[in-house]
């Protein structure tokens, strides 16, 4: 009977990161993914790279620690992730007062810089400036997360890696159980975004992690060139997820939307022309929950045309998936008290930026190195 030192469950760019650092550091890894190709939030994310974001010296270390990491994966990884800088636009609505907007980023590493509708359209040229009170701009960094997730995979599977496409049906004590196989390990990562309350459920584990669901609308390549990333300056999403996690009764019971929908309107174009168009944050505690599709499509080609006007109504298509989240913005690593060979990674609210620092500080935290972070 073959035993791993370590499972990680999950395929996105969290447990593909964290499989490629634990192999790196000497353990057998095998990574369960249930999808050939997966339909989860590094597929579907904008793919930004907040690294300017940090606002204490932890989160300001791990930035820097990013930034330098991005700027040799392509060649460590031996794979093309579309790694760039571009400039962020952080759209002010019309009847926000900017000055108050702009303070929400004065303890930022970078401090973004405020704008006036006219110099936003100037740097935005798509921009409608009717629709905004001002805009605040910074260097941002953006990769392809799909291809950046699947150069991880190869480049583990390069070190002597193992990968199974099967769903994971319960974590056990040493080991887990997919749909048509057992698979044995000392340690088991879960990595498994939105679908780790239910997993870590089926082992008798009731945690704290929590899930949305996110809908966009992506289109395929198209002649109109967006310049920046689009975002608003004050993201619902965040106060969405800290308001969800009040109602913890309702998240054991399926079936539940603790708190209404809400969209962020923003846009970002790969440089393939295509565009990832909006997002809608949903809190239905059952992740299998179904949406109204149609609905979700005209309110997102609503609200991101009022800011983008030449993008609303661009042929498109819309997606779904799950995104997790913490009760505090602070992610989950380790072990789990009282399952010390179960362990969580996940959680994160900028997990592009983090979670490749993380990932190499935990592997060597998981050989005997000691970390202040771990």
């Amino acid at each position: 009977m073959k035993t791993y030192d370590w499972i990680v469950v999950g395929g996105g760019i969290t447990g593909a990161t964290l499989a490629y650092e634990l192999r790196k550091a000497g353990f057998g890894v095998l990574l369960l993914e249930e999808y050939e190709i997966p339909q989860n939030a590094t597929r579907y994310s904008y793919g930004g790279l907040a690294y300017w974001a940090g606002n204490t010296p932890l989160t300001q270390q791990l930035c820097e620690d990013a930034i330098a990491r991005y700027h040799i994966l392509s060649q460590e990884l031996d794979a093309d992730i579309e790694f760039r800088e571009l400039d962020l636009l952080l759209t002010i609505s019309a009847g926000s007062n900017a000055e108050a907007i702009a303070k929400l980023y004065s303890n930022c590493a970078v401090v973004p810089r405020l704008l006036t509708p006219k110099a936003a359209g100037e740097l935005e040229p798509l921009l409608n400036q009717q629709a905004i009170s001002g805009a605040l701009t910074v260097k941002h960094g953006h990769i392809h997360p799909q291809k950046t997730a699947q150069a991880y995979i190869q480049a583990f599977l390069r070190g002597g890696g193992e990968v199974q496409v099967n769903k994971v049906l319960q974590i056990l004590k040493n080991g887990v159980q997919t749909t048509n196989a057992t698979y044995h390990s000392a340690n088991v990562a879960i990595c498994a975004g939105g679908l780790s309350r239910q997993l870590l459920k089926s082992a008798g584990i009731s945690f704290k992690i929590y899930f949305t669901h996110a809908e966009i609308i992506e289109t395929a390549p198209v002649d109109v060139r967006l310049r920046t990333l689009v975002m608003p300056a004050n993201v619902q999403r965040y106060h969405l997820e800290s308001q969800s996690t009040e109602f913890e009764q309702l998240w054991n019971e399926p079936g539940n939307e603790p708190i209404p929908a809400i969209l962020d309107a923003g846009a970002i174009q790969f440089q393939d022309g295509s565009l990832r168009l909006g997002q809608i944050s949903r809190v239905l505690t059952d992740p299998n929950a179904e949406v109204n599709s149609q609905a979700s499509e005209q309110w997102l080609r609503e609200s991101v045309a009022e800011i983008l006007p030449a993008l609303g109504n661009l042929p498109g298509t819309w997606h779904h998936c799950l995104v997790a989240f913490s009760n505090n913005q602070i992610p989950f690593m380790g072990a789990i008290p009282g399952f010390e060979n179960i362990h969580v990674f996940s959680g994160f609210s900028n997990p592009l930026v983090i979670v490749p620092p993380l990932a190499e500080r935990f592997a060597k935290f998981a050989a005997g190195k000691e970390d202040t972070i771990i």
